[in-house]
């Protein structure tokens, strides 16, 4: 890391084996996001419970080049972490999963929605149920009069604008489902 990890105990003494443990797993941050400018953990005992133990909470404060990821762990109703080095686990592999989303979003590698293929209608057959939809790189694409999604066959307007879903057919590419784009169409 490029700063010193800061190590707060709050209602508890300091012990040597649990800041060694987050030494330990605040160095494996840096194989999710090189990015990283310092680290700063929490280790709180909030209750003494005479018959169930210390609750811990764990709070780990990563600030990265340009924000700051922010995990915490602490006792709810349905699971008590009476065990402060699970409760570290489970806030820095808090930290680590929002480290990856970061890394994935500086990268730009977060999954995007391919945008359908597009054309126009290049030619139509309404006697023989198909038509023609030339692409942008001039491949013409087989559409058969089934293919036709929320508009009539029928009134397609040759040169009009189409969005298509497109596979391989017995004779070459072909759309299998078309929609027409326009004022009163909606791009599928």
């Amino acid at each position: 890391m490029q700063l010193p990890i800061q190590i707060t105990f709050r209602n508890l003494t300091h012990s040597e084996a649990i800041a060694a443990k987050i030494r330990e797993r605040a160095e494996k941050l840096e194989k999710f996001c090189d990015h990283i400018t310092s680290c700063r953990v929490v280790v709180e005992a909030q209750h003494k419970h005479h018959e169930h133990g210390n609750h811990f909470h764990v709070r780990v404060d990563v600030t990265v080049r340009d924000g700051e990821v922010v995990a915490n762990r602490e006792p709810d109703e349905h699971h008590s972490y009476t065990d402060v080095y699970v409760a570290i686990r489970d806030a820095f592999d808090a930290t680590r999963r929002q480290l990856e989303d970061y890394g994935r979003r500086q990268s730009r590698q977060v999954k995007a929605h391919e945008v359908p293929p597009h054309g126009r209608i290049a030619e139509l057959h309404p006697d023989e149920d198909y038509g023609r939809i030339e692409t942008p790189d001039g491949r013409l694409v087989y559409f058969h009069r089934n293919s036709v999604v929320d508009a009539d066959f029928d009134k397609l307007p040759i040169g009009g604008e189409v969005r298509f879903t497109e596979e391989m057919g017995e004779r070459g590419p072909q759309a299998s489902t078309l929609h027409l784009v326009g004022k009163h169409h909606i791009a599928g």
